[in-house]
């Protein structure tokens, strides 16, 4: 389209525009399958790994969480395993002391829980930005994990939550010796929570905090309510990963306060580094690649497997700053200008 095309157009012709380009970027494009076909495979392929494909499962969701507010809203955190720790304790209470082992509605009230602990730290943190907010997320997380702690009549302490009972799936379903129906559960659940993500990210609302990413003098400057969004997308990221948390109990019918651990919030923005921020899919690159690698080299060098993440990190943020998708794109682009 020429320059004078635009220029002459009418609001009716740009407005026209902008919906034809909102509602392409919505569409599913062919490569989106791969992810979700490879998931599938897995289940054939390796039907005696699928119950740690079901924890690979739970790390993609996590680090999915994460890269909501990392990715696209640019909110930087060490206390995001704070989240993911309020699910699992939510089922583990709700089994061991309250007797009830649905698994389904224990997936709800373990998301609303987060969701309402990301709403309610998120009010109060999100008002700060850089190292102020880096720290005080991680205090988050360590204060919540302190006070698991002290109340170890309810949360069992450092020593976990013994008498965990989850139910069968629908009644019917229970979680069998290979984990093969959980997998498949853990799966249904993860493409739910990928569909709303993907949705919130080609929203308006999903455009606003790229815009806040990017310039948050700019968006404060044309009036965008830029501590509410923050703090919606704190929220729903919260609830997020209070389902994988959840997801995690179920699965292992165990929970520790190692749940709240610096580590683990540190291991699910290694994933995404690894993947790439702000991709959506550089969290199931991420993520199975991270899990993989420590599965192997925890075999191979039961003392000194972290080294090797360690070096896979380095080389990753040397070479591949955008992550390992993002790699993958400037490679394919190479080839395609080299030749055209």
């Amino acid at each position: 389209m020429a320059a004078s095309d635009v220029t002459t157009a009418g609001p009716d012709d740009r407005r026209a525009r902008a919906r034809a380009f909102i509602e392409r970027r919505h569409r599913i494009r062919l490569g989106e399958i791969v992810p979700w076909l490879l998931i599938a495979a897995v289940f054939f392929i390796f039907p005696d790994r699928t119950t740690f494909g079901t924890q690979v499962l739970i790390a993609i969701m996590f680090a999915l969480s994460l890269d909501l507010i990392l990715g696209y809203a640019g909110i930087v955190t060490l206390g995001h395993a704070a989240f993911f720790g309020i699910g699992a304790y939510t089922v583990a209470i709700l089994s061991a002391r309250l007797g009830w082992g649905e698994p389904i509605s224990m997936l709800f009230a373990a998301a609303v829980l987060a969701g309402i602990g990301g709403l309610i730290s998120g009010w109060f943190l999100l008002r700060y930005r850089g190292l102020t907010l880096l720290m005080l997320t991680l205090a988050t997380a360590v204060l919540l994990q302190e006070f698991g702690n002290y109340r170890s009549d309810i949360t069992g302490g450092y020593d976990g939550v013994p008498g965990m009972e989850i139910w069968k799936l629908l009644g019917v379903f229970e979680n069998d010796l290979w984990g093969h129906n959980y997998y498949i559960y853990t799966a249904i659940v993860l493409f739910v929570v990928f569909i709303v993500v993907r949705h919130i990210i080609y929203s308006p609302f999903g455009q606003a905090l790229v815009g806040i990413r990017e310039n948050v003098r700019r968006m404060h400057a044309i009036g965008s309510p830029v501590h509410r969004r923050l703090v919606i997308s704190y929220t729903i990221a919260a609830a997020i990963a209070g389902i994988a948390g959840a997801l995690f109990a179920e699965s292992t019918a165990y929970t520790t306060l190692g749940v709240f651990d610096f580590d683990n919030s540190a291991k699910v923005m290694v994933m995404l580094i690894l993947g790439g921020t702000g991709r959506l899919y550089g969290a199931f690159a991420g993520a199975t690649i991270y899990m993989i690698l420590e599965d192997e080299f925890s075999k191979a060098f039961p003392e000194y497997w972290q080294f090797g993440i360690g070096l896979v990190l380095v080389l990753t943020v040397l070479f591949a700053r955008r992550g390992l998708l993002g790699l993958f794109e400037d490679v394919a682009q190479y080839f395609r200008r080299s030749k055209s």
